[in-house]
């Protein structure tokens, strides 16, 4: 009789950086945030990705709820103490994660829904500057439309966004927009570009 195996593959780490906290005169750098995927244990090299960063440091210490943890998993909020990082290299809008398991961009094909008038949908065009939301970034970028000469209220429609920054993105992230200071849509990342 055969027996079932599950092969049980560790999804890399991921954790969205929300705060930094600067400890020790500036000698411990410790981004805090909700973890997304994977897990992260004292002594793991992390990546801080996103905003001109790509840098990797060891995490010296857990902090959940000011106890110290050995490890932490998926869907925790925790502070992850790292040594040795410049007190600049990250701030809120990057991510932690496992090296290489994720890159920065500035470009991407996205699928976008816009919001009633009524909720602040208004009118797309090529060429206009959105703020987008994605994790816990936010920024601005520029959109070329694809197919349509604009977008309308309730509609949707197949964009190309180039961020005026470089963050951690990945294929089926969600993100947000807003157009002239109000809510107007939502999207999906489709592809990554150069």
């Amino acid at each position: 009789m055969g027996q079932s195996v599950v092969n049980a593959v560790e999804k890399p780490f991921l954790m969205s950086v929300e705060d930094v906290f600067h400890l020790q005169q500036g000698r411990l750098v410790m981004p805090a945030g909700r973890i997304e995927r994977g897990r992260v244990r004292k002594g793991d090299e992390v990546e801080i990705v996103g905003r001109g960063s790509g840098v990797t440091a060891r995490v010296v210490d857990i902090d959940a709820s000011h106890v110290r943890i050995d490890e932490a998993g998926a869907d925790m909020n925790v502070g992850v103490l790292l040594r040795g990082v410049a007190a600049d290299a990250v701030e809120r809008g990057h991510v932690l994660a496992t090296p290489g398991s994720i890159s920065a961009h500035v470009r991407f094909v996205a699928d976008i829904t816009l919001m009633s008038e009524d909720q602040g949908g208004a009118d797309v065009v090529s060429g206009d500057r959105l703020r987008f939301y994605t994790r816990s970034a936010a920024l601005w970028g520029t959109v070329t439309l694809h197919g349509v000469d604009v977008v309308r209220p309730l509609h949707g429609a197949e964009v190309t966004v180039t961020l005026e920054e470089q963050i951690a993105l990945e294929a089926d992230q969600p993100f947000a927009f807003r157009q002239r200071g109000r809510a107007a849509g939502s999207g999906t990342v489709r592809r990554l570009r150069r």
